[in-house]
């Protein structure tokens, strides 16, 4: 009979590390046979029909390599797990630095009105409001990404607080619409980049990884440009940024009026989070 080892070491022969096959079998386990850590502890042993289900998912991880996240449909993000699939991007952990600045300037200065372009699964909408007092309009091209940021929406019971919305940058939204703060991880991987991506990375949506100019400021020129149109006096504007990407972003935003630009650094010391005002 397989047995949990023999399934880590299904992951391990096919180049995931040790560790990282260690925690996937684990995912997949709690999710796929509703076993804890705690209940292995314990001694409650799985049932050959659920280690067989877990099998298959572990195989069909290390024959593809499609992402963990996706074959169980929910993926981690600030103590939450979010729904998602292949319309979206798994949510990292960089992004999270994006998430807490926004909320540390929303608390801080009582903002009420927020734009989260380029949401994705909208779990940078739904986090901020989770935990803050304002009001989330998350925007998006893909119809499908939309579907998904409403159901993660619906999981965590943010109804009238977290909205999302179908729209090309700003096609979609009214001039009438006036937020205290644009928030944003954007594309921003240049399409020559692409032929060097490592493969779980090709299940994510292109749409959301790449932009087409050669230097992957695309998204963050357009978003600045006309970000004035739609945030109140004084409003503030954060980035996620790619590697390298800081300087250039930072010139952008001093170019369409924002001052006061400051630069985050992530735990790899990289330059990850950009935000200014108005």
């Amino acid at each position: 009979m397989t047995t949990i080892p023999d399934i880590v070491k299904i992951l391990t022969d096919s180049g995931i590390e040790q560790n990282e096959a260690n925690v996937e079998v684990k995912l997949l386990i709690e999710h796929f046979a509703g076993y804890t850590l705690a209940d292995i502890i314990m001694g409650k042993k799985l049932t050959a029909e659920k280690l067989t289900i877990v099998e298959e998912k572990a195989k069909l991880r290390a024959r593809t390599h499609q992402p963990i996240q996706y074959i169980i449909g929910l993926a981690d993000f600030m103590g939450e797990k979010f729904i998602v699939n292949p319309s979206v991007l798994i949510p990292r952990d960089e992004t999270e630095l994006l998430v807490r600045q926004a909320i540390e300037i929303i608390k801080k200065e009582n903002l009420k009105e927020i734009l989260d372009m380029c949401t994705g699964s909208g779990c940078i909408a739904c986090m901020i409001a989770k935990l803050t007092t304002a009001h989330v309009i998350g925007a998006d091209i893909s119809t499908e990404a939309i579907h998904t940021a409403f159901s993660n929406m619906e999981k965590f019971e943010l109804f009238n607080k977290a909205v999302f919305r179908k729209s090309d940058i700003y096609s979609k939204i009214r001039e009438d619409e006036q937020f205290d703060m644009i928030v944003s991880n954007p594309p921003y991987i240049p399409p020559q980049v692409k032929a060097q991506i490592q493969k779980e990375v090709t299940f994510e949506p292109d749409i959301a990884l790449y932009t087409k100019d050669d230097k992957g400021l695309e998204f963050y020129e357009r978003i600045t440009k006309d970000a004035h149109l739609h945030l109140k006096n004084g409003g503030y504007l954060l980035f996620e940024l790619g590697i390298g990407q800081a300087q250039e972003v930072a010139q952008i935003m001093n170019n369409n009026g924002f001052k006061e630009i400051k630069v985050l650094k992530d735990l790899a010391n990289i330059d990850r989070v950009i935000y200014g005002h108005l």
